[in-house]
């Protein structure tokens, strides 16, 4: 059964378009990885995944609902890691997940419960009173999973999740991620520019440039299609080798010329 279904989604802003009949599927309780270059429309993409833009056509099913008419029903299937920071650091470890268990309604006899599980989870009880803004890079992060499953959702959206992390937490969270799927079943849906990440965790990739899905497969399978050996030599036998500027800023240039139109509706 998938729990993310989507059919010809396309997003245009003005004239440009960032996601050009995009097709792919997400199994329950899979692991998903979504690759690109930059500025391929891997962001456009997870943002209409998770009501935070709206297609200019195609069709999106999160757990049976469509992002744009249930909305509400869509944000409580997932929980999301962005890849910009979004703790607030002036208050602790704690007080972050409860902030977020009051946003999302978590009964409040199942509340603390939850918290704790969590924190021990990603390896953060002893800190659960600290402030975030102490923390280190790889503890916000860890953070900012237990937050994303506070709600007990169904998915995670791990937007780069391990950005900037050392290797030794990079491969820690990992393993806090792949627990949760075999001992939760959730589904993982995770963009990464590490190639090994995604060759080690993902069950199954797809692989979008220009705004376009060029492959989709197993790691292996997209090695035997480009007949390289490693995802990462796949990764650009299919996209190429050239250096990608970032798609944000091509975006607000072309804001700031009149030619795309402000706005995340249709």
């Amino acid at each position: 059964m998938n729990i993310i279904e989507v059919e010809r989604l396309t997003k245009s802003f003005g004239s440009f378009e960032a996601v050009k009949d995009v097709s792919f599927s997400v199994e329950e309780g899979g692991i998903f990885a979504f690759l690109g270059p930059n500025g391929a429309g891997k962001s456009t993409t997870i943002k209409m995944l998770t009501t935070l833009l709206h297609p200019t056509s195609g069709s999106i099913r999160i757990d049976g609902n469509d992002p744009v008419t249930d909305s509400d029903l869509v944000r409580r299937s997932f929980g999301i890691v962005f890849q910009d920071p979004s703790l607030d650091e002036d208050l602790t470890a704690l007080e972050n997940l409860e902030l977020h268990g009051a946003l999302y309604s978590v009964p409040k006899d199942t509340l603390a419960k939850r918290v704790e599980e969590l924190l021990a989870l990603v390896e953060l009880s002893d800190r659960r009173d600290s402030f975030v803004r102490d923390f280190s890079g790889g503890m916000k992060r860890r953070l900012e999973i237990a937050r994303g499953l506070l709600h007990h959702p169904k998915i995670i959206f791990l937007d780069e999740p391990t950005l900037g992390l050392d290797p030794q937490t990079r491969n820690h969270l990992w393993s806090y991620v792949q627990k949760l799927n075999a001992d939760e079943g959730i589904t993982v849906f995770f963009t990464t520019h590490y190639m090994e990440e995604a060759d080690r965790v993902a069950r199954r990739i797809a692989i979008i440039d220009h705004g376009a899905i060029i492959a989709q497969g197993t790691s292996k399978e997209l090695q035997a299609q480009t007949s390289t050996a490693s995802l990462e030599d796949a990764f650009l036998a299919l996209t190429g080798s050239a250096i990608r500027e970032e798609a944000g800023s091509a975006l607000d240039r072309m804001r700031t010329r009149g030619r795309i139109w402000h706005g995340g509706g249709r």
